[in-house]
C-alpha cells in the first residue's frame, strides 16, 4: 500500500513538473551525465541544454532530502518530489518571514506584529525566538549586524525572487553594476545595522566576497563567445541553491551539513541557465579542500562569538574546575555559570559588546547541591581529598572553609580528628568569608576557633580557657545559633552581577574585592547568637555569645601534617540531643533556592530601572 501511494505520488510530481517549464521532467534519480558545452556559434541551444542540466540538478537536490514516511498520503509526496515550488507556496516567500532559533518553525513577521520597517525578505542577520520557546513567553527578535557575505545572499535572494515573479524568462545570474550594487546600496539600512561607509570601497569588496564563498554564489566573468549579453554587464553573481526556502539565520550551517553535491556526476562542474559555470567546479577556493574521495563534503558548523561563553563546561565530580584561581591578595573568585533566567542573553552577539567586558548580568554563581570543602576558598598549601571531604595541613597554620554558609538558624556538623603526629595542631570552628586564610582560625574579627592543645577558644587572636583538648580518634561537633531578626538573617545572599568577570582555564569566575577594614568597623554583634562545641557527644559549654552578625561558614585550619575529616551529615555519629539544629547537608539545596531568588530579583529591578543596560549598549 505505501509503494503503491509512492507511485502515484511520483506520478503526480511529474505531472507537475512536465506543467511549468522545463517540459521534460529527470528520467531517473540518478546522476545526469555531464553536459556537452555550449555551442559557440548558437545561443537557443545552448541555453535549452542548460535548462535541461539545472532541472536534472534541481530534482536531484529534492531527491537528497529525507525519505518519505510510508504511511504518509500523495500530498505529502507530492510536497517533498516537487521541490522548492510548493515550499515556496507554503512559506510565503517573497514576505518578511522569521525562522525561531529553537522550534525552527517559520513565522510572518506579520504575525507578532514585529516591527519590518528596516527588514528585507531572505534576511538572515537577526535572532528570533517565538513565544512558545522563549522562557519569557514573549516573542524576541533582534537585528544583528549583517557581514557582506549575508547582504550578498540577501540581495541576490530577492533579485532572484522578483525575477521568478516579475520577468516573463526569469534570471538567476544578476549582474554586479547593474543589480547587485544598486539594490545593496538602496537597501543598505534594511539589510544591517551598520553605518554605511564614506567611501565607496564596499562594492569592490563584494566582488572579492562572492568570488571567495564559492559554496555559496555563482560566477561567472565573461559572456559566452557569440553571445548577445554586452561585456558591461559582466561579472553576473547567483545563487549556488536556487531553492530560496533554505534561506534563513542558519543557513551556513545548513549549506556545510545538506551541500549540494557538485562532483562525480558532472565531474565537479556544472551550469546555469544563462551559461554560469559553479564556482566550485575549477576545484580551487576553499570549498575543494573539503571535498572527500567520495564527492561528498565535510565540515563543522560555524562558530559564532558567544559559543564559548554560553556552551556548557563539564565540571568534574562534585562541581568544581581542577585548575581554579585561589582567593588571595583581597580578591575572591566565585565560579560563574549562565543564568538561565536572564533577559536578552543574545544581546552578546550584538557588535557593540566586541571589545567589553563580559556582562555579569548574564551569569550567576555556581553552586554545587553538596555541602563541601571550598577548593577556591582555601590556602594553596592544603591539600584536600578527591571527595572535599578531608584536609591535610601543611608548614604552618592555614585555613579552608566549607562551600556553604549560614546566615540565620540552627546548624551543626561534625569533625573528625584522623591522624594527629606530636607537634601537630588545629583550629576548628566557624568563620565568615574574609577571615584570613594564611592564619589560623580565630585570628581576626570574622572567626572564632577551638584549639586542639588544651582546649582553648580563640577569637581575634585572643586565647582564653574552654575545655580540655583533644587529639587523634575524637569526634568533634560545632553547633551554631544565629537569630533569625537580623539585618543580615533577613537579606538575601550577594548575586556577584555586578562583580568583574575573567576567564580562567576555560572558565568564568566573578571576581570581588575585600574590603576588609571597612568590613571590620561595620561588624556589630547579633544578640541571642551563640557557638557550642561538642567532643565525642558531649557538650562542653556554651564557647561564644552574642558573635557578630554575618554569614559563617565551618571552617578548618591546621599546624604541619594533621589530617582531618569532616561529616556534614545529615546522619552524624554523636548528634546533639537536648538542642534542635539542621545538619549543615540541607544548606546545598536552600543556598541554590535563595541565590536563584536573589537572581530574579536583581533582573526584576534592572528591567524595571534600567541599570541592564551599558552606555555603549543601543
Amino acid at each position: 500500500r505505501s509503494r503503491a501511494r509512492l507511485s502515484r505520488a511520483n506520478m503526480a510530481a511529474a505531472a507537475a513538473e512536465g506543467a511549468e517549464p522545463p517540459p521534460e521532467p529527470p528520467p531517473a534519480p540518478e546522476p545526469p551525465a555531464p553536459p556537452e558545452p555550449p555551442p559557440a556559434d548558437t545561443d537557443t541551444g545552448g541555453d535549452a541544454a542548460l535548462v535541461d542540466v539545472t532541472t536534472a540538478l534541481e530534482t536531484e537536490s529534492a531527491n537528497g532530502k529525507e525519505p518519505l514516511d510510508a504511511a504518509g498520503d500523495a500530498a505529502e509526496a507530492l510536497d517533498a518530489q516537487g521541490g522548492s515550488g510548493d515550499e515556496e507556496n507554503a512559506r510565503q516567500l517573497g514576505e518578511i518571514e522569521l525562522q525561531c532559533g529553537i522550534c525552527t518553525k517559520w513565522f510572518t513577521a506579520d504575525t507578532f506584529g514585529i516591527d519590518t520597517t528596516s527588514c528585507l525578505p531572505f534576511m538572515t542577520n537577526y535572532s528570533f525566538h517565538c513565544n512558545v520557546c522563549h522562557h519569557s513567553g514573549n516573542t524576541y527578535f533582534l537585528r544583528k549586524q549583517a557581514n557582506l557575505k549575508e547582504m550578498c545572499l540577501s540581495a541576490l535572494a530577492n533579485l532572484t525572487w522578483q525575477s521568478r515573479t516579475q520577468d516573463e524568462h526569469p534570471k538567476t545570474m544578476f549582474s554586479k553594476d547593474k543589480d547587485i550594487i544598486p539594490f545593496i546600496d538602496k537597501y543598505w539600512e534594511c539589510m544591517t545595522t551598520r553605518q554605511r561607509p564614506g567611501k565607496m570601497t564596499w562594492p569592490n569588496n563584494i566582488v572579492k566576497t562572492m568570488c571567495k564563498e564559492r559554496d555559496v554564489f555563482l560566477v561567472k566573468e565573461h559572456p559566452d563567445p557569440g553571445s548577445k549579453d554586452p561585456e558591461e554587464d559582466y561579472p553576473k553573481f547567483g545563487l549556488l541553491d536556487q531553492d530560496l526556502a533554505n534561506i534563513g539565520p542558519a543557513y551556513d550551517n545548513q549549506k556545510q551539513n545538506n551541500a549540494v553535491s557538485t562532483s562525480g556526476s558532472l565531474n565537479g562542474k556544472f551550469f546555469t541557465q544563462e551559461g554560469g559555470m559553479a564556482a566550485g567546479g575549477s576545484g580551487k577556493g576553499r570549498g575543494a579542500k573539503r571535498k572527500q574521495q567520495d564527492g561528498g563534503t565535510t565540515g563543522t558548523a560555524k562558530k559564532t562569538r558567544s559559543d564559548p561563553l554560553f556552551s556548557a563546561q563539564r565540571l568534574p565530580p562534585h562541581g568544581y574546575p581542577l585548575e581554579h584561581p585561589f582567593n588571595k591578595d583581597g580578591y575572591r573568585y566565585i565560579l560563574a555559570e549562565p543564568d538561565p533566567h536572564a533577559p536578552d542573553p543574545e544581546k552578546l552577539e550584538l557588535d557593540c559588546w566586541a571589545g567589553k567586558p563580559i556582562p555579569g548580568d548574564l551569569y550567576r554563581a555556581c553552586l554545587y547541591e553538596r555541602v563541601l570543602l571550598a577548593l577556591h576558598d582555601r590556602a594553596p598549601q592544603l591539600k584536600i581529598s578527591d571527595d572535599r571531604l578531608t584536609v591535610i595541613g601543611e608548614k604552618g597554620y592555614s585555613m579552608v572553609r566549607a562551600s556553604h554558609g549560614v546566615r540565620k538558624g540552627a546548624w551543626y556538623f561534625e569533625i573528625s580528628m584522623d591522624e594527629m603526629p606530636p607537634d601537630t595542631a588545629a583550629r576548628l570552628g566557624w568563620s565568615q568569608p574574609l577571615g584570613n586564610l594564611q592564619a589560623p582560625l580565630g585570628y581576626d574579627k570574622f572567626s572564632y576557633s577551638w584549639r586542639s592543645k588544651k582546649g582553648t577558644k580563640f577569637h581575634q587572636s585572643i586565647g582564653k580557657h574552654y575545655s580540655s583538648g583533644y587529639g587523634q580518634g575524637d569526634i568533634l561537633g560545632f553547633y551554631i545559633s544565629l537569630p533569625e531578626d537580623t539585618e543580615t538573617a533577613k537579606s538575601l545572599p550577594d548575586t556577584y552581577k555586578d562583580k568583574a568577570l575573567i576567564k580562567f582555564k576555560s572558565y568564568l569566575y566573578f571576581e570581588e574585592k575585600d574590603f576588609v577594614d571597612k568590613a571590620e568597623k561595620s561588624l556589630k554583634q547579633a544578640p541571642g547568637s551563640q557557638i557550642i562545641f561538642f567532643k565525642n557527644g558531649v557538650s562542653q559549654g556554651v564557647a561564644f555569645k552574642d558573635i557578630f552578625e554575618g554569614v559563617y561558614f565551618p571552617a578548618i585550619s591546621l599546624y604541619k601534617g594533621c589530617t582531618v575529616s569532616i561529616n556534614f551529615g545529615p546522619y552524624f555519629k554523636y548528634p546533639p540531643r537536648d538542642i534542635t539544629y539542621r545538619p549543615m547537608s540541607d544548606m546545598g539545596w536552600g543556598a541554590v533556592v535563595e541565590h536563584t531568588l536573589a537572581d530574579v530579583l536583581y533582573h526584576v529591578e534592572t528591567e524595571v530601572d534600567g541599570r541592564r543596560s551599558p552606555p555603549w549598549e543601543p
